[in-house]
């Protein structure tokens, strides 16, 4: 017999290289619970995984907007309830005026009811969202107080100002869908979202009409009070009923929504695991075959250089 010439070294060395890696390889797997490691190890069920991988993370951005909206949405209507009970008071302070054997006094006692009912809702309608601190009813210029007032000598609200937009604020919950959790405090363009406060197309204005009913009754107009702001504050009141309705719908939508993305994540992360995670059993069963295979050939090739080396010396 010759001695082990260097082809057949090679080999050797070779194949003690690839069983040593497929070692490593089946313990790594069996440490992680992995079956890929590398691109290289698999490479089609790696881009699957990796864009498994990234659909999650789009998902997880959807339900973190989706939870915002929720929150925001909720705050939305604490005030939206809150706004009921204003319009509904400013209505019964109508009809209590309307009484002929009211006095001036009495009407004026009415007045200072109406001015604190106008600075409750300037206040509701310059709600900061609690996480951001952005304003809720600004539109989309959420970064300064929507409403702005001006008041007399006497501490009278006599003007609000509007300083907000008529967009209305969407976040992306899925694929292609947005949605506004908050509406604009005022819209006069007679299209898009309709404003909480003031509104062209429902002849809702709860600030003027409020101001005009504090005038009214300061005035002693009772017949102004009993025909013009009786009605224009059931406009404004109508109008908060439509936005109870419509924050309703908004919450009913985020619901679903946030249902939907919970169980494409549970999904995406099950898709990912069954990708991903290595058959323990069967790894176990391959590291052993590969163990033994390693030693096999080590104890063959000790055997065969061994051999070889007592042909030479012989």
């Amino acid at each position: 017999m010759q001695v082990a010439t260097n082809a057949y070294t090679n080999t050797m060395l070779n194949e003690f290289s690839l069983l040593k890696q497929q070692q490593i390889n089946l313990q790594n797997q069996v440490s992680t619970g992995l079956s890929i490691q590398a691109p290289s190890d698999n490479p089609e069920a790696m881009q699957t995984t990796l864009n498994d991988l990234a659909s999650q993370a789009t998902q997880q951005q959807y339900s973190s907007n989706i939870t915002t909206a929720q929150a925001q949405a909720n705050s939305v209507y604490g005030v939206l309830q809150s706004l009921q009970t204003i319009a509904s008071q400013a209505k019964t302070i109508t009809t209590e005026a309307s009484n002929a054997i009211n006095s001036q006094s009495n009407l004026n006692g009415y007045a200072s009811q109406v001015n604190s009912l106008i600075q409750q809702a300037l206040q509701l309608a310059n709600t900061q969202d609690p996480t951001s601190g952005q304003y809720l009813f600004g539109g989309t210029n959420s970064g300064q107080a929507p409403f702005a007032a001006t008041t007399d000598a006497g501490g009278n609200v006599t003007g609000v100002a509007y300083q907000g937009n008529s967009a209305a604020n969407q976040t992306q919950i899925s694929a292609g869908v947005n949605l506004a959790a908050t509406v604009p405090g005022a819209n006069t363009t007679g299209s898009g979202a309709y404003g909480l406060i003031t509104d062209s197309r429902t002849g809702a204005d709860l600030f003027n009409h409020l101001i005009q009913l504090q005038q009214d009754l300061t005035a002693g107009k009772t017949g102004a009070i009993t025909t013009t702001d009786s009605q224009n504050l059931q406009k404004d009141e109508d109008n908060v009923t439509y936005q109870v309705a419509n924050n309703g719908n908004v919450q009913a939508r985020l619901q679903t929504a946030a249902s939907l993305a919970s169980s494409q994540s549970t999904a995406l992360a099950t898709d990912i695991s069954t990708a991903s995670s290595a058959d323990l059993v069967q790894t176990l069963t391959d590291l052993s075959h590969t163990q033994t295979a390693y030693q096999a050939a080590l104890q063959s090739s000790a055997s065969i250089m061994q051999l070889s080396i007592l042909n030479y010396i012989h």
